[in-house]
């Protein structure tokens, strides 16, 4: 391994230089991930991103070449499950730089853990796109393996039926709060799901990439009972030229599931997408769904499109 690179924890100040990583390696991985500095500084300010204790970036001079950093769970039960994030320019790949962050993030994610739930087994997992070049042979090397694999899947928007349903509100500042507990409420049982506080709600959903015209609440005999939350990422949109509607959360809960509650919220959504000038939409869903979502998806026309896999350690 080089000995003039500089390895230090990740600052709120590394935006830009995240920024441009993380698009550098999308020009060879092309996972449909771009990204600008305000979209990297969300992630550097999750408050559940100890990056002090937790995070490691590898310079080349003033250039980001390599990162990783951890993201604790504020409640567990039973397994704590971390979330391990990290990637390597694709110039520098092959020098043992992958291989030293990821026992980096093992080690940081213990450290957090015995912080946070010693009492609770610790899990480790990285969430990736399968076809990622070397990615597997590096994490199966330090001793992680697949567990669970997702679907990306997409929607031209070229064949949309119209959609009216009177139980459909969009989202507003009033209902933000039943949208929240809705999402904890349906997401309960997914797998290495935890319930959402307010700040990482603002965090990770309502920040610069949420779309509130885009963003639906259903009520069923009066009972917020289903919502689809719509985020869009600037930077995608000026690198490809397609403007992507990405339905990041779809939940139901569990008491009024198998009402076509889900395919009306998504009708309605792509119907919204096509007046307000989108041209595709995107969602992800885990292929050992136990609501039979894979299922609604495909009948409301999404095809997969991309694999992830899921690796734990």
């Amino acid at each position: 391994m080089r000995e003039d690179l500089t390895w230090r924890p990740l600052t709120r100040d590394d935006a830009q230089p995240s920024a441009d990583l993380l698009n550098a390696m999308e020009a060879v991985d092309k996972i449909g991930e771009n990204y600008t500095a305000e979209d990297t500084l969300t992630e550097l300010v999750d408050p559940f991103a100890d990056l002090e204790r937790a995070s490691l970036a590898v310079f080349d001079g003033d250039v980001m070449v390599g990162y990783m950093k951890i993201q604790y769970r504020p409640t567990a039960t039973e397994v704590h499950r971390v979330s391990l994030d990290g990637g390597v320019h694709p110039r520098y790949r092959r020098q043992g730089i992958g291989t030293r962050l990821v026992r980096a993030g093992v080690e940081a994610a213990r450290v957090l853990h015995a912080l946070h739930h010693p009492g609770l087994r610790l899990a480790v997992n990285v969430h990736k796109a399968e076809h990622v070049e070397g990615l597997a042979l590096l994490l199966s090397s330090q001793g992680f393996a697949p567990v669970r694999y997702f679907q990306r899947m997409e929607h031209g928007l070229r064949s949309v039926q119209p959609s009216s349903d009177p139980r459909i509100e969009p989202w507003s500042p009033s209902v933000d709060e039943e949208f929240r507990l809705l999402r904890n409420e349906a997401y309960r049982s997914s797998f290495g799901t935890t319930p959402m506080p307010v700040s990482l709600w603002q965090n990770k959903i309502t920040n610069q990439t949420f779309r509130p015209s885009m963003s639906f609440l259903l009520r069923d005999d009066g009972v917020a009972a289903g919502m689809l939350v719509t985020m869009n990422w600037e930077a995608d949109t000026q690198a490809t030229g397609i403007n992507d509607a990405h339905f990041m959360l779809i939940g139901v809960l569990p008491s009024h599931r198998r009402r076509g509650i889900a395919s009306a919220l998504i009708a309605h959504a792509l119907q919204a997408a096509v007046n307000q000038g989108y041209d595709r939409a995107l969602l992800s869903v885990d292929s050992e769904n136990a609501t039979g979502a894979f299922g609604i998806f495909e009948r409301a026309g999404f095809t997969a499109t991309m694999r992830y896999v899921k690796w734990e350690a």
